[in-house]
């Protein structure tokens, strides 16, 4: 009992410092440039919105917004459209070579991104995908779907087999089963394994400006932009910051009793 005062000041003191960065930014993105350059306030004492007016009414900024959207969303139907079944497959199948194949996917995911992206350039821009959010999407596939796969082995194999037997007797066809019974039986699995692919595609910086110029330019990129011969515009940069985190909160939001049951299984 004597120690609950102790851990709620260290769970307090690791809250604050876990939320300081974030509020320091929010606290940024409401002040004109000249406060945040001249003195360091705790909060705004002349609060402006103009910087999140410039980024909603200049389409050069809410398109990257748009773009990162796009190609993220692509990219997680594709991983876990690819994932499923090949997490089935290891799950439920023996064959020669499966162990290896499965470390060879997962191995996938230790090499930095900068050794696929002149792989990529290349070849994006000779079959006319470059600067589209598919090139982007099918880019972060060599990092995703490895993990995919990995999550959602974990949770088909928590799926006794009887389940498959069981609906096979009863006449059922694989696509039906799969589609039917064995999906909404893993759908923690995939909405866990669809939190790490999103999370990845969002963050990932060098990949999507590498394969993108102008149409598909993702917001990180465009954040570059506000360093000019005149200076860093420091409130822009905190807005925008802040609405590049709010995506990823609602995730986090939405599929934390997912995460929670993947911590449970042991695959996340």
């Amino acid at each position: 009992m004597h120690s609950i005062p102790g851990r709620r000041l260290v769970m307090g003191l690791f809250l604050i410092f876990l939320l300081l960065p974030i509020y320091w930014l929010v606290n940024m993105s409401f002040k004109t440039n000249s406060e945040i350059v001249s003195t360091m306030t705790l909060w705004p004492h002349t609060p402006t919105l103009q910087h999140y007016k410039r980024i909603f009414t200049d389409e050069s900024w809410y398109s990257g917004y748009i773009n990162s959207l796009e190609y993220v969303v692509l990219n997680t139907i594709i991983s876990i459209a690819v994932a499923l079944p090949a997490a089935y497959a290891f799950s439920r199948y023996r064959f020669l070579g499966d162990k290896h194949l499965f470390f060879w996917l997962l191995s996938n995911r230790m090499a930095p991104a900068a050794v696929y992206a002149l792989p990529f350039f290349n070849l994006y821009s000779a079959i006319g995908l470059f600067d589209t959010p598919w090139a982007v999407a099918l880019a972060h596939c060599i990092f995703n779907v490895p993990l995919a796969v990995w999550i959602l082995e974990g949770f088909v194999s928590g799926v006794p087999r009887e389940i498959d037997e069981t609906a096979f007797l009863d006449g059922y066809s694989f696509p039906r089963f799969f589609i039917r019974i064995l999906v909404p039986l893993i759908a923690s699995g995939i909405g866990v394994a669809a939190f790490f692919c999103f999370m990845f595609s969002w963050v990932e910086l060098l990949l999507a400006r590498t394969l993108t110029s102008v149409q598909a330019k993702p917001i990180a990129a465009i954040m570059t932009r506000t360093v000019s011969a005149a200076g860093m515009d420091w409130g822009l940069l905190a807005a925008a910051g802040v609405l590049t985190i709010i995506p990823g909160a609602l995730v986090i939001w939405f599929v934390r009793n997912y995460i929670a049951r993947g911590f449970a299984l042991g695959r996340v």
